[in-house]
Parts: structure tokens; C-alpha cells; sequence
């Protein structure tokens, strides 16, 4: 568990919880989940101390629930929010395993197969924030090593590195989940990058060999990221809107106009990212369907060709099966030059046809 003070410009490690808030400023507590049952009377006494009251056991339960969605809730005291965000490649090598990983990394859409999540939760008081992170969380490590080369006292501390500083447990907070929301907004690259590689191999001329399991693996991946991202959206929004009806009494119009400036942002971020996720969908399904026409153009190509060939033949089947009825006397058949005459009839036929359907495009290249 780490605990974090920060002042009016300050900030400091702790080793123990103080015995309350720092005048102008906060207290930041985080913690890993699987040590939360553990660290839980630590928790309990330092939201009573700072906070005003315990946390609720309906939302201990939700900190300590891994695969809970993302949402918000709220009691008269402090907010509570779960977001989920991306696991990192060391995450999602440990779930999925080396070679289950190596596997996937190998195949078209491969990024789509290890879109993983975590469940962060922060329980926001006005003067305390409690976070629960996965074990080795990237969010809260980022920000503790930023804060640890500023970790210094009031009187050796800049004015540079005092607006660096979050004003308040909120603050912190959005800091955070805007971080955990790029990691999505960078995703998308990656993800547009293998749809439109997918995209050129199923309009390709060797498009027999598209990976069709690989695009229902990644259109599920899509439909789960929407989902995803429809939750934060909400949860992000009706914080929003709480905090815009039910203000920080002690906070100033300054702080509270940046606050909600800054939820806003994070707002329209994961708006982004929905956004970009319906693209990609309405792009693969454009796919598809263009892929299954012009399959269906090169069938009737194909079928336009073979019905060209065979009304060539036609008359030449007739002929031979004129010539072969069993009846004692047919002409040219008792002539000696009555099968050349007979030959070059039906090759001067074929011609002809041929050149008419020529003329009408039956057999030109690609329908021309």
C-alpha cells in the first residue's frame, strides 16, 4: 500500500496514514487488489479519519471483483467508479500464455485475439482517494514514479512543479483514467492497420485464403470494445453530471471549472474511441459484402464464358449428330471430300459465333 499527502503545492510519501487531511490538499492511498483483504481495516480506519465514513461492504465487494464492468455510484459521502483498461502485453502474455500468444501473433487480425482489460476502482472522497489497481497496474506506477522525482517539501519545491501537481482527489482521479483512455485512443492504430491489411487481402485476387475464423475473433473483439466503452462512457458521464449538480462545497469556481473541463476531455476520448470502433465495424461489414460480390461478378464471368462455349458447340453437335443417323443414304457421304466439307462447315460456324460474342463482350476479359 502506498500512500501519497498532497499539500497546498506539496506532496510526500507516507508510511502510514495521517490523522487527517492536509490543509488545501489530499491524501492518495493505493493499493493492489490482491491485498486488499489484507490492507481493508488500514483502508476502513483512514476513510473514516479523512473521508467521514467507512467503505460500504456492497462496494468492498466491488473493489475486490476483478471482473467487475465499468460504472459509477455514490453514496452522501464519496463516489465510486470502476473503470476498466487495457491490459499490457505482460498482462495478457501471463493469461494467455507464451504460446498461445506466439500463436496468435503469427495469424492476419492477431491484435484483435489479445484485447484484454482490468478493473481499476477509485473511491473519491473530497479529501481522500482510495484506488485498487491489478497487481503491477502501469497507472498507478506511472504516476508514483512522476510524483517520486517531486516528492519534496514545501520549501524546495518550484512554481513549475506545482502546477504539475492534481488539486484534488477528483483531479487525480481523471488524470489517471485519461491515461488508461489513450492506451485505447493508441490502440486503434494498431487495429486499423491489421483491418485494412484484411481488407487488401479479401479483395485480393488470392482472397480464397482469407482467415475467416481471424474476422469473427476480431468483429467479437469490436463488439466487446464498443460494450466496453458504452460503460465508461456512462459511468464517466453521470459523474459528470453529479458533479455539475452537487459541487464541492470548499472548492473554488477555478477548481471546479478545471475539474469538469478535464472530465470532459476524458469524456469525449472514449467518444473517440466509440466512434472508431463503429468505423471499423461498418468497415469489415463493407468488406464482406464487396468481397461476396465480387466473387458473385467473377461467377457470372465465369458462367457468361461457359454459356458462350457451349452455344459455340451447339450447332457443332448438331451437325455430328445429323451425320451420325443411321440412314442409308445422307449427303456428302458418299463423296470423297465430304468430310473436310463437313470440317470446314462447322469450323467456319465456330468462328463466326465466336467472333460475334467477341463482338458482344460474352468473351472479353472481365466482362470488356
Amino acid at each position: 500500500m502506498q500512500i501519497v499527502e498532497f499539500g497546498a503545492g506539496t506532496l510526500r510519501f507516507l508510511d502510514q496514514v495521517p490523522q487527517r487531511a492536509p490543509e488545501g490538499g489530499f491524501v492518495w492511498i493505493y493499493l493492489e487488489r490482491e491485498s486488499l483483504e489484507q490492507e481493508l481495516p488500514a483502508v476502513q480506519r483512514a476513510a473514516q479519519a479523512l473521508g467521514g465514513s467507512p467503505v460500504l461492504d456492497l462496494h468492498v465487494k466491488d473493489l475486490a471483483n476483478r471482473a467487475h464492468p465499468s460504472y459509477y455510484d455514490y453514496t452522501s459521502i464519496y463516489d465510486i467508479v470502476t473503470f476498466r483498461r487495457l491490459a499490457t502485453e505482460a498482462e495478457v502474455l501471463a493469461e494467455l500464455g507464451e504460446a498461445a500468444s506466439e500463436k496468435r501473433s503469427g495469424q492476419r487480425l492477431g491484435a484483435f485475439s489479445r484485447i484484454r482489460t482490468r478493473a481499476v476502482s477509485f473511491v473519491v472522497f473530497d479529501r481522500l482517494l482510495i484506488t485498487v489497481h491489478p497487481a503491477g497496474c502501469f497507472a498507478a506506477r506511472s504516476f508514483i514514479e512522476r510524483y517520486l522525482s517531486d516528492a519534496v517539501q514545501a520549501e524546495g519545491l518550484n512554481a513549475a512543479a506545482r502546477s504539475r501537481l492534481p488539486i484534488s482527489s477528483a483531479d487525480l482521479m481523471l488524470r489517471m483514467l485519461n491515461v488508461m483512455v489513450d492506451n485505447y485512443l493508441d490502440l486503434r492504430k494498431v487495429l486499423g492497420t491489421e483491418m485494412d491489411q484484411w481488407q487488401q487481402s479479401l479483395l485480393g485476387p488470392d482472397s480464397r485464403a482469407a482467415d475467416w475464423a481471424a474476422l469473427m475473433t476480431a468483429r467479437n473483439a469490436l463488439h466487446t470494445l464498443e460494450d466496453l466503452c458504452e460503460e465508461q462512457n456512462d459511468a464517466m458521464q453521470e459523474w459528470l453530471d453529479t458533479q455539475r449538480e452537487q459541487p464541492a462545497p470548499w472548492m473554488q469556481q477555478v477548481e471546479r471549472d478545471s475539474l469538469l473541463a478535464r472530465a470532459r476531455d476524458v469524456v469525449e476520448h472514449i467518444q473517440r474511441v466509440v466512434h472508431h470502433l463503429r468505423r471499423m465495424e461498418q468497415g469489415a461489414e463493407t468488406a464482406v459484402q464487396i468481397h461476396f460480390s465480387a466473387q458473385s461478378n467473377r461467377t457470372n464471368e465465369t458462367m457468361r464464358t461457359l454459356t458462350a462455349l457451349t452455344a459455340i458447340f451447339l450447332p457443332l453437335n448438331l451437325i455430328a449428330g445429323i451425320f451420325g443417323m443411321n440412314f442409308d443414304v445422307l449427303p456428302l457421304t458418299k463423296l470423297a471430300s465430304g468430310f473436310w466439307w463437313t470440317l470446314g462447315a462447322m469450323a467456319l460456324i465456330a468462328a463466326v459465333l465466336a467472333l460475334v460474342f467477341r463482338h458482344k463482350r460474352y468473351l472479353a476479359r472481365g466482362g470488356r
